[in-house]
Order: structure tokens, then C-alpha cells, then sequence
């Protein structure tokens, strides 16, 4: 019997939805869950991370995807959500699986202790044989806490469950090296160095928040957490063991490289940027060495609003980003602290404790297969004046 695997999958919009209607797929979500279901049976723990609630609700306040800003999008989620999970709840029934929804936010993805207790709620549904459904709850979502899309999101979830396989089904075969319309663009089979390919995923779809460029970048995420990454054609009839036995083609993102303790695999794939920080070229070049965490003294600018446990961007003078790190202190804490350095820490911020802006021990370095993060232009950058 084959080995049993935890298998994460992502659904995007445009396969649940149909695109002018605005009403579900159901001889897809059929096929899937059927899929799924069988998959089950066979001992596989299966995750499904599922867009779609907007795209089903728009119909219910009027609005066509085109024209619906941030609150029609939210409101549209709210009435879809409900559809969406009926739909799931009644396909699941007929093939005798439980399914169980959960709905989060780039904050408790982010957020270390939400982040465990999402891990520990699937771990128990696992055990129950549940499958999870996941989505982002985009009716409470804002801009600025926004997961963006369900593809980066499924790549959290897998490096979550510690997942042997992601596999994010969407309307084309997999990746090409351009625009799929082309008659001359090439299909790519098996992917290692996802950066090389970052120049030919332009385009979303009409329905989605992502396109092949977040499909790209999950993938990178999951191969860092050692997880292969599976992009194909979200076709009807049993669409993930088609792929599992091979009997059609897809593109295939491997796992490059030795795979990095949970921890540090929470540190490097994120969502969004809480901080950063800029040091010298020396210290960035101390850092890249191993062993070196962040002072201080060390520090040279500050940027974002954020709070002790937070994950911090460290990028060196040039603004290329080197490393990414627990925070041990607060935006408001580690600039006093930089402008003070010949003063007692305590005497600083009126207590005692380590003075490293973030630890040795709490800190990644970023490896040539990470995509590195640019920082946000739209946040003041405060220089550190001693």
C-alpha cells in the first residue's frame, strides 16, 4: 500500500465559480470531493484551502467583479461563504465525508501562538477524519491584513501541517514560459529555481486575486518548507489522483535544498511585512555568516509599527534583504534603544532584559531560493540619529 501522505489542495475561483453567472460549479466541486473522498478512505489526511465566497456573493448585492471595491468584497464574502460551504457540506454528505470550515487572517497566520492553535484544531480533525476547509475570511479582511491571495495561504497551511505535497489546481496545465495563448510558449514540467520563472507569470484571472505569480511564489514558499508543489488543470473527473498516479501533465516545483526547523520555516515564509530593519553591509555580511544576531548597535533605520514577537525584514544598506527575525522588542522600544546605546537597558525602557533587537537563535537567513520581500514603500522609514 502506498505510503500515507498529508495533501494540501488549493481551489481558485474561476473553477468554482462560473465566470459570467456568478453561480457554482457543481459538477467540479462533485468531482473534487469525490476525488477527495477516496483519497480519504485510502488513510490520506487531505487539507482544502477554497476561494470563492466573493465570487458567489456579488450576485446578492449587485456587483459584477469588475467594479466591486474592498467593502462590496467584503459584504459579497459574507453572503457567499454560507453558499459555498452548503454546497461543500451536502457533496461531502453523499460521499460520507465530514468536512469542517475554518476561516482566518493573515494576522493569525502570522501571529505565532494562532498559528500553532490553527495547526492544533487540523491536527484534531485529522484524528476524526475531517477534512478542513480553509478559506481567508475576507469579510473581516482589510488591505493591510489581507493574506492577498489563497495561494500563498495554501503554502502556509502545508508548511502548517508539515505536508508531503501542495497541489494548487487552476484553469491552465501548469506553467509556461510565457503567456499560455502563444503558440510558441513552451511547457515547463519540473521546476527547481522558482525565481527564474518570476518574469513569465504576469496576469490574473477575472475572478481571482492571483495568478501564476502567487501559484510561483507559494510554490517557493512550500519547497522551503519542504514540500513539493503540484500546478495543473482543475479538471472534472478524480483531478488530484489523476496527478498522484501521473496519467496527465503538470508542473512540478521540487524541494531544493535541507529543510530547516518549524520554526525557522515559520520565520522565512511570510505574508506580509510587520517591520524592517536596515544594518551595515558589515553586519549584513556577519549575519549571512551564521551565528550573528541583530544589536542595537547595530541598527541604521527603522520602518513599520510593530510589537515584540513580530517578525522583522533586516535588509543591509543596498536594500536587499538578508534575513528575517523574532522582534524583542517594539518599534517604539528598539528605537530608544538605538539612539541610546551607552545607557543601561533598563534605564531605557524600564526594564531589565537581553539587548539584542532579535537573537541569534530567532533569526533566518535568507538562502539564494528564497524570494525576498522588497519593503513597503508606503511606510515613513525613521533613521536611528546617535
Amino acid at each position: 500500500m502506498p505510503r500515507k501522505k498529508k495533501i494540501v489542495v488549493k481551489i481558485g475561483s474561476s473553477l468554482l465559480a462560473n465566470s459570467e453567472k456568478l453561480t457554482l460549479r457543481y459538477a467540479f466541486m462533485n468531482g473534487l470531493i469525490s476525488d477527495l473522498a477516496q483519497l480519504q478512505r485510502e488513510g490520506h489526511d487531505i487539507v482544502l484551502t477554497s476561494s470563492g465566497s466573493v465570487a458567489l456573493g456579488l450576485n446578492m448585492i449587485g456587483k459584477r467583479p469588475e467594479d466591486a471595491g474592498l467593502l462590496d468584497k467584503q459584504a459579497a464574502a459574507a453572503c457567499g461563504q454560507p453558499l459555498l460551504m452548503n454546497a461543500y457540506r451536502q457533496i461531502a454528505s453523499e460521499h460520507n465525508m465530514d468536512v469542517a470550515q475554518m476561516l482566518v487572517t493573515a494576522e493569525d497566520m502570522e501571529e505565532r501562538r494562532r498559528f500553532l492553535n490553527i495547526k492544533n484544531t487540523m491536527m484534531r480533525l485529522f484524528e476524526n477524519d475531517i477534512m478542513p476547509i480553509i478559506n481567508e475570511n475576507d469579510s473581516v479582511a482589510t488591505r493591510d491584513l489581507r493574506v492577498g491571495d489563497n495561494d500563498r495561504l495554501s503554502a502556509k497551511v502545508a508548511q502548517m501541517v508539515e505536508a508531503d505535497m501542495l497541489v494548487i489546481l487552476t484553469s491552465v496545465e501548469g506553467l509556461f514560459d510565457r503567456d499560455p495563448s502563444d503558440p510558441d510558449a513552451k511547457f515547463i514540467a519540473e521546476v527547481e529555481d522558482v525565481s527564474a520563472h518570476l518574469e513569465s507569470t504576469t496576469g490574473i484571472s477575472a475572478l481571482g486575486s492571483g495568478g501564476m505569480l502567487t501559484k510561483m511564489q507559494a510554490a517557493n514558499m512550500a519547497q522551503n518548507a519542504g514540500v513539493e508543489t503540484i500546478i495543473a488543470d482543475g479538471i472534472i473527473e478524480r483531478p488530484i489522483s489523476s496527478l498522484l498516479n501521473r496519467e496527465r501533465r503538470y508542473t512540478r516545483c521540487l524541494v531544493t535544498g535541507e529543510t530547516a526547523s518549524p520554526l525557522k520555516i515559520w520565520l522565512s515564509n511570510r505574508l506580509q511585512v510587520a517591520g524592517t530593519l536596515v544594518v551595515s553591509n558589515d553586519v549584513a555580511a556577519a549575519v549571512r555568516g551564521g551565528d550573528h544576531g541583530i544589536s542595537r548597535e547595530n541598527v541604521l533605520s527603522i520602518q513599520g509599527d510593530f510589537v515584540k514577537g513580530d517578525v522583522l525584514h533586516v535588509y543591509d544598506e543596498t536594500g536587499t534583504e538578508v534575513a528575517r527575525g523574532l522582534s524583542n522588542f517594539s518599534s517604539d522600544e528598539t528605537m530608544l534603544l538605538a539612539r541610546h546605546v551607552d545607557m543601561p537597558v533598563e534605564d531605557v525602557i524600564g526594564y531589565k532584559t537581553k539587548s539584542d533587537v532579535i537573537g541569534a537563535e530567532n533569526i533566518l537567513v535568507l538562502e539564494e531560493n528564497h524570494i525576498p520581500i522588497d519593503a513597503p514603500e508606503d511606510r515613513q522609514k525613521v533613521v536611528v540619529h546617535r
